[in-house]
């Protein structure tokens, strides 16, 4: 299925409102359509862990009676909507792509769960994580060539969206585990500012995020700020700020183009791709501005230059208590990929840990010295189209990412800043996506310049 982002046709859910108001659609309607979607495609990409129909057709006819009543709980009020494998569920178990986690069902909610069917949202299924939220790929595959991964970890939330198996779904990210995966699958996204989504139970790490994938910008936004009106942020933090509804088209004046440690090793039809994007951006008004156009992008870039460095020894040093004891109650559990990367973080130092802090810590002092220059910035969400995954081959050395490469999410991750993906670029018939980053607490202002972006801007093919 080559794709095409002038003529791809996502599914939405904000626009079948007014026909829910009016009666001539429902939500029961609308969830049988993304089942039968579901039936058609889910062989081949394998995007789901476990599905609750039964629940979910529940749901979703009390949502066509609120409807019918006028009296909806929200704009998502009816939207079936994937939950991560990572993520507890009621009424689901929560499995984590790992076979040490197999029948763990807890039996409650996380947070942002909760919020959801507060908001009426019908959670229709658990999508598919890598192993723990870590590089072991699952069985899921990307639905637009299934030689081909969908990115990881959120891999079922992204995959289940581009194959138009509901409107929404939800991941997670450390380091790049929500944007690439998008990227690769043609979805929107938005990883917000660090704690801007009330993570449940899922605290052990302090770059992890929950953020909606999604088939337009409306969809992704709505969903993000109904959790957040119910559920806020993290602990300590002060969550989610915006508009109770999804923020308008804003074109910026000026934006820095970030190159990051991933640029000198793009491929050429990527890189060209995206600088006729920027000819784009260019030609309509827009200043861009990079590393030799002022030193504050340059100490930004320098500062960012180590990116996948620091963000995996902060999340490996913060997960190895909790991998230890599971490594050690399970053995067999755990895939080798998975060990190997508990082996280095055990070999870390309590100093290795505290300088990947302070290198952070730099980096986002850079980053905020580099607010006055400009509304925000772009750069790629993913580094070229997702690459080719066969499997692991028996008696030859693991490959270190099977799920791609996220050297173009790292700084967000460690900047602790906002980013939204829109699929604005095919590479040989694959998706890419391009990225918005900005200041924290910034996310609806990024996302409204996303929102320009899509709506402004020709799409490229490459």
């Amino acid at each position: 299925m080559t794709y095409d982002p002038r003529s791809f046709k996502a599914l939405t859910f904000h626009d079948a409102l007014p026909a829910f108001r009016a009666g001539t659609d429902s939500p029961r309607a609308y969830l049988e359509r993304c089942i039968a979607t579901v039936e058609a495609r889910e062989p081949v990409v394998k995007a789901f862990a476990a599905l609750n129909l039964d629940s979910a057709r529940a749901a979703a006819d009390a949502s066509t009676q609120r409807w019918a009543d006028g009296k909806p709980l929200s704009p998502i009020d009816g939207m079936p909507i994937g939950i991560k494998d990572l993520l507890e569920t009621k009424d689901m178990p929560t499995e984590m792509g790992c076979a040490a986690y197999r029948g763990n069902f807890p039996k409650r909610d996380n947070a942002a769960v909760w919020a959801l069917r507060q908001a009426g949202a019908v959670i229709f299924g658990k999508t598919v994580t890598a192993e723990i939220g870590g590089a072991h790929p699952g069985p899921t595959t990307n639905p637009f060539d299934p030689a081909r991964t969908p990115g990881g970890s959120s891999s079922g939330s992204a995959a289940a969206v581009g194959a138009g198996m509901m409107p929404a779904a939800i991941g997670t990210q450390v380091g790049g585990s929500i944007i690439r995966p998008a990227a690769y699958c043609g979805n929107v996204a938005l990883k917000p500012t660090q704690g801007g989504i009330n993570r449940g139970e899922r605290q052990a790490t302090s770059m992890s995020t929950h953020g909606p994938h999604a088939g337009c910008i409306q969809d992704m936004w709505q969903v993000a700020i109904e959790i957040t009106r119910r559920a806020g942020g993290d602990r300590g933090c002060l969550g989610l700020f915006g508009p109770d509804t999804p923020p308008a088209a804003q074109k910026p004046g000026r934006l820095i183009v970030l190159e990051t440690e991933g640029w000198p090793d793009l491929d050429p039809a990527t890189k060209a791709g995206f600088e006729t994007l920027l000819d784009q951006l260019r030609s309509a008004g827009v200043t861009l501005l990079r590393r030799g156009d002022h030193a504050f992008i340059e100490a930004l870039e320098q500062s960012v230059a180590n990116g996948r460095a620091v963000c995996g020894s902060i999340t490996s040093w913060e997960n190895r208590w909790g991998q230890r004891a599971l490594v050690d109650a399970h053995p067999d559990g755990v895939s080798a990929r998975a060990q190997a990367t508990l082996r280095r973080a055990e070999a870390m130092t309590p100093d290795d840990y505290r300088a990947a802090l302070l290198a952070r810590d730099a980096a986002q002092l850079r980053h905020r010295a580099a607010a006055p220059l400009a509304d925000g910035i772009v750069t790629l969400a993913c580094p070229g189209p997702a690459p080719l995954w066969p499997g692991d081959i028996p008696g030859q050395p693991l490959l270190p990412r099977p799920t791609g490469d996220f050297v173009f999410n790292a700084p967000s991750s460690m900047l602790f800043a906002p980013a939204v993906t829109v699929p604005m670029m095919a590479v040989g018939g694959m998706p890419v996506g391009v990225q918005v980053m900005g200041q924290p607490h910034e996310d609806a202002r990024a996302t409204g310049i996303a929102r320009w972006l899509v709506e402004t801007v020709a799409p490229v093919v490459a």
